[in-house]
């Protein structure tokens, strides 16, 4: 245990401050609350357009790293780590990528992700483990989340990843003279105080996961994983994801459902194959080849094929 007189205050930083919208927030009414809570949250909204360069500076270096063979690594504790490991889930049924290319991982486990194990963001020697239990290289990116900026275990893993050469990230919601952090890119959502004091599951939690959202979409978007605003690359795992296919082929190509269906069923189920074979005349094998010499990226391979 901590000696409690040696224990540092946090309370300067800019996530463990006092809200003075919020004093009496346990006189207000649900609609009052509800509305402080709407006026608030516009903060989020700023947070990330003032970080919009390092965002894009991210999903640039991001997506070198992936085209040759690297892959994305979102560390975090409590809520910051929780909301990684979310957006990383996400990534294989939206764009169809196998599951170690975006991974989330959270102090404690999988057994964090429905139980607090708060305490284990403490531990800075974790950190630096999870890099050499993953296998993180210089080839992979990085993604430290901590809102306050102070978690140990983040530190850990950061400096870990430096030290083997990975593109390292570090995201926080506290100004850098607050906290100073050496890392390739730099994001700061500055949401100011919670309405609830300390709470960051609120105001930077919300950021931090439309952070999250842009980061990884214009990650995938770089990678020829969409075709205009279309997720051409979604898995077609259950019947709302077959009906998104084929509303994507007929909105696409002007052809019928059922011309549609017969499509993706020669494709292999694989939307933008399909979209390519019925551009082109290609069979499916063919397709995918001319794909593949493209990097996955569909506008390139159509006109390839239509220009030859």
């Amino acid at each position: 245990m901590t000696n409690l007189q040696e224990l540092p205050s946090r309370g300067h930083l800019l996530t463990e401050q006092i809200n003075p919208a919020s004093q009496h927030l346990d006189q207000l009414t649900p609609l009052e609350l509800v509305d402080l809570f709407n006026q608030e949250d516009a903060q989020t909204l700023r947070a990330i357009a003032q970080a919009r360069e390092a965002l894009a500076q991210t999903i640039t270096a991001t997506a070198a790293r992936l085209r040759q063979g690297g892959r994305l690594f979102y560390v975090g504790a409590g809520t910051s780590g929780r909301l990684g490991v979310l957006d990383a889930a996400e990534c294989p049924p939206t764009f169809c990528t196998p599951p170690h290319l975006v991974q989330g991982i959270l102090a404690g486990g999988d057994a964090a992700l429905v139980r607090s194990s708060e305490g284990l963001e403490d531990c800075y020697e974790d950190g630096i483990a999870v890099v050499r239990d993953r296998q993180i290289t210089a080839q992979d990116v990085v993604i430290g989340i901590t809102a306050g900026g102070t978690t140990p275990y983040v530190h850990g893993a950061l400096d870990g990843a430096q030290a083997v050469g990975a593109l390292t990230v570090f995201m926080a919601c506290v100004p850098s003279d607050q906290v100073q952090r050496a890392a390739d890119i730099d994001i700061r959502l500055l949401v100011g105080p919670e309405l609830l004091a300390g709470s960051t599951r609120l105001k930077a939690g919300t950021a931090t996961k439309m952070a999250l959202n842009i980061i990884s979409t214009g990650v995938m978007v770089q990678l020829g994983k969409v075709y205009g605003n279309r997720m051409v690359d979604v898995a077609v795992t259950n019947r709302k994801l077959l009906d998104r296919a084929l509303r994507i082929l007929t909105d696409l190509t002007g052809i019928d459902r059922a011309a549609a269906a017969d499509l993706l069923e020669r494709s292999g189920y694989q939307v933008k194959r399909a979209l390519l074979m019925h551009w082109t005349g290609l069979d499916a094998l063919a397709a995918q080849a001319l794909l593949d010499q493209h990097n996955g990226q569909l506008h390139a391979a159509k006109s390839a094929a239509l220009d030859s």
